[in-house]
């Protein structure tokens, strides 16, 4: 067998399926879903649901990536009622939701349906990435019907965003014509900002991927994470404004003169229970963008982890299983309403995305 052949075949046995934990979609608002995944092996055993908010530039399978590389394998595993907000491909309309539809009616509306359907008085929230930035933004708006909130790598101190701060704050960056000339912003756009950001990457990649060419687990998630990465999506350009002249460049978050939907948004309001999750070596969220939440919120009941990895890394490799992923489950057991949790719950969900039950 030639070498190519062999190469051939080994690339066409990692194009495994992603996001395959069972799902149904309870709620549509426009283009954007509300997924509720089925009930695992183990039964749920907590009272509280949990709502997990991902990016709007990503897919959101990044969480759920493949089987035993799933952050909501392991949850559902647990015994927590999962809920997601997709926020899918926004169609032309969607060029007019700004912050306030997005962060403000969107996710309201997703807290009052988990609410709904799972039976509970409120959701423990988690926002990923700019998903965290906007969690924040709501919860501390709209603080009504939240157990707790969890930031995941959110950036929320936008002068000290690093380069992508940078960025946006130069002078020939004109967002409102870019947003006039194509409506939503092209995705494309949006990646090349963050290949700029590690103009090497690519040949690192290259470079790993010869050197686990022969691991089949190693190549399975290079080549996932790869498609996940490579699948993204446009940004509605009233949104993107917002996000640009409000966050990036105003940094209103931090100053104080944030608003949502008339509501003013102030760090210091957040009084729930509170997880902020740095990673030391993100490059796209550096600590220094993502601690203040932590310092400024005045929750009696928070915790800042500084966890090893990267921006997506360490949400997604196999060391997240006996890392984050028990950080995030034991969490929100301890503060559930009905059931306190032990750390033999996360080690058994471990177990079983391991393989080993």
């Amino acid at each position: 067998m030639s070498l190519r052949s062999v190469l051939s075949r080994r690339l066409d046995e990692a194009q495994r399926p992603v996001g395959q934990t069972p799902s149904d979609v309870v709620a549509r608002d426009g283009h954007v879903r509300l997924l509720r995944y089925r009930e695992g092996a183990r039964p749920r055993r907590f009272k509280t649901p949990v709502l997990l908010v991902p990016s709007l530039i990503n897919r959101h399978y990044v969480l759920d990536l493949l089987p035993q590389r799933s952050l909501i394998e392991f949850l559902v595993q647990a015994g927590h009622d999962v809920f997601l907000i997709d926020w899918g491909e926004p169609p032309a309309e969607a060029r007019f939701l700004d912050l306030d539809a997005i962060a403000g009616r969107i996710i309201s509306r997703a807290v009052r349906e988990a609410r709904r359907l799972s039976g509970a008085d409120s959701v423990h929230l988690l926002g990923y990435c700019m998903g965290g930035t906007l969690t924040a933004i709501h919860a501390a708006a709209f603080p009504e019907g939240i157990a707790s909130l969890t930031a995941l790598a959110a950036p929320v101190a936008f002068d000290d965003a690093g380069l992508l701060g940078r960025f946006t704050r130069t002078r020939s960056f004109d967002v409102h014509s870019l947003v006039a000339a194509f409506g939503n912003v092209p995705w494309p756009l949006l990646q090349l900002s963050f290949h700029m950001l590690r103009p090497t990457l690519s040949l690192a990649k290259g470079a790993h991927l010869l050197d686990r060419f022969w691991e089949d687990a190693s190549l399975d998630g290079f080549f996932a994470l790869e498609r996940w990465s490579n699948d993204n999506v446009a940004l509605p350009g009233a949104f993107y404004i917002d996000y640009i002249e409000r966050l990036y460049r105003g940094d209103e978050l931090m100053r104080g003169t944030l608003t949502l939907e008339g509501r003013p948004v102030r760090m210091e309001a957040l009084e729930m229970p509170l997880l902020v999750l740095t990673f030391q070596g993100d490059a796209i969220v550096p600590e220094a963008c993502a601690k203040p939440l932590y310092e400024r919120a005045a929750s009696a009941d928070k915790t800042l982890h500084s966890l090893a990895g990267g921006h997506v890394g360490a949400v997604v490799s196999r060391s997240a299983s006996r890392g984050l992923w028990p950080v995030l489950s034991e969490f929100w057991a301890t503060r559930d309403g009905a059931v306190v949790s032990t750390s033999a719950d996360a080690r058994a969900a471990h177990d079983h995305v391991d393989g080993r039950t």
